[in-house]
């Protein structure tokens, strides 16, 4: 027998799928809003702060990640690497789109997508090794191009397995501008 909380959560998120697409599709009609296109560079991101952070099993979390830069960009979307890892030695290698969206000079939103592969480590069991990971970053920039702001973002398998807890993590983020890390 599927008790309530069952229910509740996979109402939850069904509204969460459905919200993600909506916001995704109307994201998309959006017209580019960063005039110095080519301008951006790559950026280093560290990051850390709390994983699963709405169940019993909270722990911290530290991330790496590097965003292509504004040369790379696949239409309106930057691609991004990473790796994030737990105290209780869980982790995380993805590869991702986002989308960023500038309010003006100094304010950015980052909207994004990520597909990966998770090992749980002594931590959490999300229930398959593929995950995906959706989420935004906000961040302001600074007088220096480097910028500092919070990441929110939600990891599941998507129903892959029947197990799918999935897990959400908020963490703060520095970011430092740097010439392609691929360059030779």
């Amino acid at each position: 027998m599927v008790s309530c909380g069952c229910i509740v959560i996979r109402k939850i998120n069904s509204m969460l799928r459905f919200c993600s697409i909506f916001i995704g599709s109307f994201l998309l009609m959006l017209p580019p809003q960063n005039l110095a296109l080519g301008k951006e560079p790559g950026l280093l991101i560290f990051g850390a702060g709390v994983y699963d952070m709405f169940d019993d099993e909270t722990t911290g979390e530290f991330r790496l990640e590097y965003v292509f830069p504004e040369r790379d960009k696949l239409s309106l979307f930057t691609p991004f690497i990473g790796l994030s890892g737990t105290v209780e030695g869980a982790t995380y290698g993805y590869a991702g789109l986002g989308l960023d969206l500038y309010f003006d000079d100094k304010a950015i939103l980052t909207p994004n997508f990520a597909a990966g592969i998770y090992g749980n480590g002594d931590g959490k069991d999300l229930g398959y090794a593929i995950e995906f990971r959706s989420g935004f970053n906000f961040m302001l920039s600074l007088h220096d191009n480097s910028r500092v702001g919070f990441s929110f973002h939600h990891v599941s398998n998507a129903g892959l397995d029947d197990r799918n807890p999935g897990e959400e993590s908020l963490l703060f983020i520095y970011c430092i501008p740097i010439q392609n890390l691929f360059d030779q």
